[in-house]
């Protein structure tokens, strides 16, 4: 295969995991937008609603890691495809649940798969794309993630237009139809291309990959890096809402609209932007894909910590959308450290470990953003605390020590 094809192939790549990117997150939130809906026709405590959520995210977290060594073990791509098929079919067996338990057996089943996908999708487009392209390929991912969770309110439209269970139908009928047709499509980097691809004899076990990865230095900076990201994402994003209606006397629909809509928006923007710059940087300075995000962040923090003394909407508004697009610099060039610091054997595994790490922090700082409110610590505190995060996330990516090459 040329060259030139062997870059087409590459970014058509991208785009077919585009497309699976948003159909992940669109099935894994539209269930939070259609809860009246639900409700209504399952019979739940606010607490049991709750627990859909989080019994997703713990299965999803818990098992990340393990999914991270089956895409390093075996190919890429498949576990793709079975993840894939996997979280379609049990989005389609969500629609016919009829109880409370049915559902949430199938928000487990739906943790369990979608965990598959993250690390074997970043560390295919890390073995398309070399050099230059990298972080731009990532970006463009991570706009199809973001673009899937600002259409999660498809699942309450749905549900107001016709029946709850008719948009966990549609998606999931869909999510397995694009799997038969990927299953022609989508397949693993040649071996040409994988420059850093280790010796199938060579390849570890799974106690062997969490030894590697934690016996080096700016493997464990990466996962405090990651873990601290994850804790201020959620605290800000999380109650970002909140923020907006109680300060500047907002309604529901006004505080979602500049907390979801604008900030949403300038984070697409932001990892597109990320990539590029982080690319063309990168032909000059080998440590520019850790510089970027760094860059971002020392933009990001003093952001947030104006924004909570803005006293007139539009300033904090800004504030937040400043926020959100350098924020996501962190979002685009994530992976492509990772690969700086740990051959391909290692790949998926170590971005399945930050997954873990990222769930389980970023639950705990939305509870502890909760218990700081049940202390009557006003938000503003709590976003002020959120920069001081930000500004540590920063040291800790500049600490990175990366390879040579990538």
């Amino acid at each position: 295969m040329s060259i030139g094809n062997n870059r087409k192939r590459a970014w058509m790549v991208v785009g077919l995991l585009f497309v699976i990117a948003l159909l992940n997150y669109i099935d894994r939130t539209m269930i939070t937008t259609m809860r009246t809906s639900i409700v209504t026709a399952i019979p739940m405590t606010d607490a049991e609603f709750g627990l859909l959520t989080a019994v997703f995210l713990w299965v999803y977290g818990a098992f990340s890691p393990i999914a991270g060594f089956l895409a390093d073990r075996f190919s890429r791509s498949k576990v793709i495809l079975l993840s894939l098929l996997i979280w379609s079919v049990v989005t389609w067996m969500t629609a016919y649940a009829s109880s409370y338990h049915e559902l949430l057996l199938t928000r487990a089943l739906m943790g369990l798969s979608e965990a598959c996908y993250m690390p074997a999708a970043l560390a295919l487009i890390m073995d398309y794309h070399k050099g230059n392209t990298r972080s731009l390929a990532t970006g463009i991912h991570m706009a199809g993630i973001m673009t899937g969770q600002s259409l999660g309110f498809l699942g309450g439209w749905i549900a107001e237009s016709h029946r709850w269970n008719t948009a966990f139908f549609v998606f999931g009928s869909f999510g397995v139809t694009y799997t038969i047709l990927l299953f022609f499509i989508l397949k693993d980097a040649p071996t040409q291309l994988k420059t850093d691809k280790a010796p199938e004899e060579t390849k570890a076990n799974f106690l062997q990959a969490l030894k590697t990865l934690f016996g080096k230095r700016s493997y464990m900076l990466l996962v405090v890096f990651f873990a601290l990201v994850s804790v201020m994402a959620w605290l800000v994003v999380g109650w970002l809402p909140t923020y907006f209606q109680e300060k500047f006397h907002l309604s529901q629909t006004e505080a979602g609209v500049y907390a979801t809509g604008c900030v949403s928006a300038a984070a697409i923007v932001g990892v597109l932007a990320g990539g590029v710059l982080a690319d063309l940087w990168s032909r000059r300075n080998r440590r520019a894909r850790i510089w970027v995000p760094a860059i971002g962040l020392a933009i990001a923090a003093p952001a947030v910590f104006l924004a909570s003394y803005a006293t007139a909407l539009a300033v904090a508004v800004v504030c937040f959308v400043v926020y959100a697009f350098t924020k996501s610099f962190t979002d685009t060039n994530t992976m492509p450290i990772l690969s700086m610091i740990v051959d391909d054997r290692y790949r998926a595994t170590g971005y399945g470990i930050l997954n873990f790490c990222g769930t389980l922090v970023g639950g705990l700082g939305l509870y502890f953003g909760g218990a700081l409110r049940d202390a009557h610590i006003p938000l503003g505190t709590i976003y002020q605390s959120a920069a001081v995060l930000i500004v540590l996330a920063a040291l800790a990516v500049i600490s990175i020590k990366g390879k040579a090459t990538e």
